[in-house]
């Protein structure tokens, strides 16, 4: 049984006037809190969560500075973006009071099972293509977490469906404590958010969390040869996925095999946007989870031939005069822009640059060298990178985007590929990366 009463008739603050913090906070007023929003930014900028929120009891206040407000609270509940060193929350741990993440509370009151999902890259693509899957194969499932709904809000508006897929980020696994998903999946490790924790060591446990309450019934999916930080709980499900023999779920071109209930799985999904080195290892580990959601190999198969790509990662725009356009904005590192490169089949000319979130530079020259024709830099990471990759590379400094697009459709050749895949975060220059795409997107669409 869930323990649900730590959440129930609370005098509760929640921090953070976003979707979480608002679906977070109509939680805690359906079960009986009294509840304060409490939100840094000016009332006036507030309209959508006032909206949201009304009827609902909850007290909305923004203009709130660095002092938490001394009130009698008895909870909290802090949206994912809310660091642990944040003054709210180092005044909670002062006086006493218990915090939790939206997530954990979503949990505490969701009815159905859980396929959740986290890692560095890819858990967004994963988490539609479990969801679409699910549903298709008469499972109604909805996606949650980072992607899709607060797991909150699901319980608000979808409290029937049998399954939720979460898409699980190392800043809510640091509020995790009964979190236990039926299913779970660790994609992969690759550097990152360590502005926030620290080490690779530390943002490795925090994604071990993931599994932490997982026991007998529950099912887990890691990447072959990946180092377990401490032992995994005794009863858990454990497989492994990637492309050597030894994995569980193993991806060769076009095809995925695994093992089900001690019966051999053949998955043919030659064609679709999964086949490829990087992403078919992504797909096995999905179809291994989804066999262990109750799916049959067929089922599973018609979801990977169904699935169409979201916005702003490998999404092939169109061809123009033989050159096809890729827009990849959301490679916002370095590990990102390599794997772009290593799923593109066309000689590649590279839109990269913006705000550098990572200083090892060298470590992609090898495959820019393999894989790219020119590389067409924009941002403030402009000179740093002209710097790194000339002597690999042919570097234009194209400054901004227009002039970017402009100077790779002068010059590339039919069968090439112009992609915009970054590398670096878009705040320098947009306000995040779908904006950046979208600007890429009508450049494209002007030629």
């Amino acid at each position: 049984m869930k323990d649900t009463a730590r959440f129930v008739h609370q005098r509760a603050c929640v921090l953070g006037g976003g979707v979480s913090g608002i679906a977070a906070a109509r939680l805690l007023a359906l079960h009986g809190g009294c509840v304060t929003l409490l939100d840094a930014a000016p009332e006036a900028q507030l309209t959508q969560a006032r909206e949201a929120l009304a009827g609902s009891g909850v007290l909305l206040r923004g203009g709130v500075g660095e002092t938490l407000p001394d009130e009698p609270f008895t909870l909290c509940i802090a949206s994912p973006s809310f660091a642990p060193e944040h003054p709210w929350l180092r005044a909670c741990a002062e006086r006493g009071i218990p915090v939790a993440g939206e997530m954990e509370l979503g949990y505490a009151f969701w009815r159905g099972k859980l396929l959740a999902v986290t890692g560095s890259k890819g858990k967004s693509s994963v988490v539609k293509l479990c969801a679409e899957t699910l549903t298709a194969a008469g499972l109604e499932a909805v996606p949650a977490g980072n992607y899709g709904l607060p797991l909150s809000a699901c319980v608000l508006d979808h409290p029937a469906l049998p399954w939720a897929v979460v898409e699980v980020s190392s800043f809510q696994l640091e509020q995790v404590a009964a979190f236990r998903p039926d299913v779970a999946i660790l994609l992969n490790l690759q550097a990152d958010h360590l502005d926030r924790h620290g080490t690779m060591e530390t943002y490795a446990r925090l994604k071990f969390r993931l599994f932490a309450q997982q026991g007998a019934g529950d099912h887990a999916m890691l990447p072959e040869g990946m180092d377990v930080p401490k032992p995994l709980p005794p009863g858990l499900a454990v497989q492994t996925f990637g492309s050597s023999g030894d994995a569980s779920w193993r991806y060769t071109p076009g095809r995925i095999t695994g093992e089900a209930g001690g019966t051999a799985v053949t998955l043919d999904f030659a064609g679709t946007w999964f086949d490829n080195p990087v992403l078919g290892k992504a797909a096995s580990a999905a179809a291994g989870a989804l066999c262990a959601c109750g799916l049959m190999p067929a089922q599973i198969g018609a979801g990977l031939a169904a699935f169409r790509p979201l916005p702003h990662r490998m999404q092939r725009l169109g061809t123009h005069n033989g050159v096809v356009y890729i827009n990849d904005s959301k490679a916002t590192s370095l590990t990102a822009l390599a794997a772009a490169l290593n799923m593109t089949l066309e000689p590649v000319r590279l839109i990269a640059g913006g705000r550098l979130k990572e200083y090892d530079l060298d470590a992609v020259k090898e495959v820019l060298a393999l894989r790219v024709k020119k590389v067409y830099l924009i941002g403030e990471s402009t000179h740093a990178l002209l710097k790194a990759w000339s002597p690999v590379v042919d570097c234009a400094d194209c400054g901004d985007m227009a002039r970017a697009v402009a100077q790779a459709a002068l010059e590339a050749a039919p069968g090439e590929a112009v992609l915009l895949s970054p590398g670096c975060a878009s705040f320098d220059q947009f306000d995040g990366y779908a904006q950046r795409g979208d600007c890429f997107a009508r450049l494209v669409q002007r030629l």
